[in-house]
């Protein structure tokens, strides 16, 4: 893992004129349950080869959150207008960034021209960025778990590094029974609660021609499926060319379920949704994910087995 992971730092400390990249952290979300997991991340991304600048401060949680919704906005400002930063890169998820939209300056990010990164709730900030500004951002990792578990995953961590310092971006997933497919499109979406909590809102993009990526935790399988219904009701994916699920984990069945699993769901959506749907996709909540440029032009082909999704023309360090 070591020796992947340092490949990838040596490319990445050889662009933009041969400094290290400048990671900032924000908490626009929840708070580090673990303040020494923070410092154990920093100290991981340093031993990548990184410089990090903590714009969070343990002692500010506010209730739930990271800080005060002020205090949270403050961060995303402090970070997108730091002239030296790079990647700006979301503490953790849970919730907390619904309440910052109206109040953020999508545009003032946007020109910012950092590369925003997380996934969970901050797809909330995602999707209000593409909606807002057509801005592209990153579904991958957070410092919280992906930079501070005590077995790193070589998957997850390889898989950023190579997305965020290339001018492409591939990846390859094992399936079964998935349709056969060759599209192209606006690869987007990400934590589909996040996503049917923003359907009627100025936040949601309307994406025309698009792949839809999403994943979510702690939701039982009936409950991922009247997400994707209000989706489908609210003439969302009327307008996609494929849907990719990615992993959905940590629910309980029960008896009352009666032979309702996540392949009966599955198989009801494939039935009555007006678009392919995938599964296999690695992004989501588990210890190994793949980085998603969200906004980029992507190409899916898929067979029964397998599917490559290629994604291109993102904003990078390399650029």
């Amino acid at each position: 893992m070591n020796a992947e992971l340092n490949l990838s730092i040596r490319k990445l400390t050889t662009v933009s004129d041969d400094r290290q990249p400048v990671v900032a952290l924000v908490s626009p979300s929840g708070y580090a349950v673990n303040p020494d997991a923070v410092e154990r991340g920093i100290a991981t991304l340093q031993a990548q080869g990184c410089q990090v600048r903590n714009f969070t401060d343990s002692s500010r949680k506010f209730q739930r959150f990271g800080a005060t919704d002020d205090e949270r906005v403050a961060q995303l400002y402090a970070a997108a207008q730091d002239p030296e930063v790079d990647i700006v890169l979301a503490l953790r998820g849970g919730y907390g960034l619904t309440r910052l939209l109206p109040s953020l300056d999508f545009k003032m990010l946007a020109a910012s021209g950092k590369l925003f990164v997380g996934h969970s709730d901050f797809t909330a900030l995602q999707m209000g960025l593409l909606a807002q500004t057509g801005a592209i951002s990153f579904s991958g990792p957070m410092l919280c778990d992906d930079f501070v578990r005590d077995e790193l995953s070589a998957y997850t961590l390889s898989n950023f590094w190579h997305c965020i310092t290339q001018k492409e971006h591939a990846l390859t997933a094992q399936t079964e029974g998935n349709p056969t497919l060759d599209v192209n499109g606006t690869l987007w979406g990400g934590n589909l609660a996040m996503l049917a909590h923003l359907v009627g809102s100025p936040y949601l993009p309307q994406v025309q021609g698009g792949i839809l990526f999403v994943e979510d935790v702690n939701e039982h399988p009936y409950r991922v499926e009247r997400m994707m219904l209000q989706l489908l009701h609210a003439g969302v994916l009327d307008h996609q060319k494929a849907i990719l699920l990615g992993d959905f984990s940590a629910y309980r069945l029960t008896d009352y379920d009666n032979g309702y699993d996540f392949a009966q769901m599955v198989a009801y959506l494939r039935e009555n949704l007006p678009v392919p749907v995938l599964t296999g996709l690695p992004f989501g909540h588990g210890r190994d994910k793949a980085t998603l440029v969200v906004g980029a032009q992507a190409t899916l082909r898929s067979q029964a087995d397998s599917f490559t999704l290629t994604m291109q023309g993102y904003p990078n360090l390399a650029r």
